[in-house]
């Protein structure tokens, strides 16, 4: 491949990704499906349902049309192919032709047989006529869904492609292809999985990720995932009527502060150890005498001579807990992206130290 083909080609390959899985700088350039058919698909808050309707059959077709798009920019990007004569192209690409028809034609297939009788055979309009009553239809949940939505006080969170949303009666998770529906009084919630993110990329502070299983008592209604961050969970369960349970192995941190404390423990398992002499026995931790003291402040950041950090030279006097509340109660909450990188007293000496000094005793 020359290099207009390669340049094309990566080109196209970072727009179909981007285009798919759609980032903050597509959304606001509006480089979106929703926003490039925003006159077709009407309002999302004016009709929930059949903004989705739309929305997942318009998303379906507009992605299956990107191989047909980079066999025409082909077109262009390598004229000597004379790709635009498929009978004259290489037998390579008239395959790949193949394939970029054959695409768009199942979708607008899968779009016909979801259309038909007032897209009644679409996966969200069957899952919602599982909760109609006998003497009404789906349209019927649909308008009530709809109703829920536009109100002020649902609970909404999650990205464009994963979006979380309870109602008073509802609870949905909003993906690119598929809108997922579980009534609230029939669904059993259980947090099975927690991810523990030192950084978050959005707020560049720690972050605990929860995955909630929400599995309907109704067996024709598929259970499904949902995800949020930790400090959104209590506004969750207030959210919600059916109480979530946990699995034995996760702890969920709610707070700032909880966060803070598990990845300052995790920070502190990696620096140094101090070994502690063996004429010196560790006594309990003065901040809660209920444990021994676990760490000791060395300065380990720089040189002895170097930088803002001080050598203490208190022996092991606090646990790791204690510490890391200490820690973090010496900084400015209203900065919490500054609390890694700062530097607080010793709270016994007043030696300054930072994280990197914090050293577990062995």
């Amino acid at each position: 491949m020359d290099s207009p083909e390669v340049t094309f080609t990566l080109a196209y390959v970072v727009f179909a990704v981007c285009f798919v899985f759609t980032p903050t700088e597509f959304h606001s350039a509006g480089l979106t499906v929703q926003n490039l058919l925003s006159g077709w698909l009407g309002s999302e808050d004016a009709a929930f349902v059949p903004y989705h309707l739309r929305r997942t059959a318009a998303t379906v077709l507009c992605h299956s049309l990107l191989p047909l798009g980079y066999y025409v920019g082909m077109c262009f990007a390598a004229s000597e192919k004379r790709l635009y004569s498929p009978s004259q192209a290489p037998e390579t690409w008239r395959v790949f032709l193949l394939l970029a028809l054959t695409l768009p034609t199942i979708a607008c297939t899968l779009i016909y047989c979801w259309s038909r009788d007032q897209w009644a055979h679409h996966p969200l309009a069957r899952t919602l006529a599982h909760y109609a009553l006998p003497q009404s239809g789906w349209r019927a949940v649909a308008s009530s869904v709809d109703t829920e939505f536009r109100r002020i006080d649902k609970f909404a969170t999650g990205a464009p492609g994963a979006r979380v949303i309870v109602t008073d009666t509802w609870v949905m998770k909003v993906t690119t292809y598929r809108v997922r529906v579980a009534q609230q009084q029939d669904v059993h919630l259980t947090v099975t999985e927690s991810q523990q993110h030192d950084l978050s990329p959005d707020s560049n502070l720690p972050v605990q990720l929860l995955t909630i299983r929400v599995a309907s008592a109704n067996p024709a209604v598929p259970a499904f995932d949902i995800r949020l961050n930790s400090t959104e969970y209590g506004e969750l369960c207030e959210k919600l009527r059916a109480p979530i349970h946990s699995a034995a192995n996760v702890v969920i941190h709610q707070s700032l502060g909880d966060l803070f404390l598990e990845t300052f423990a995790s920070l502190v398992e990696v620096n140094p150890a101090y070994s502690v002499p063996s004429s010196q026995d560790l006594e309990a931790c003065i901040g809660c005498m209920q444990t021994r003291a676990s760490v000791r402040l060395v300065k380990t950041c720089q040189e002895a001579d170097e930088g803002e950090c001080q050598q203490c030279c208190c022996r092991p006097m606090w646990c790791l807990t204690c510490m890391g509340k200490w820690f973090a109660s010496r900084q400015d909450p209203q900065r919490p992206d500054t609390w890694l990188a700062s530097r607080v007293p010793c709270p016994t000496c007043r030696a300054r130290f930072c994280i990197l000094d914090v050293c577990a005793v062995r």
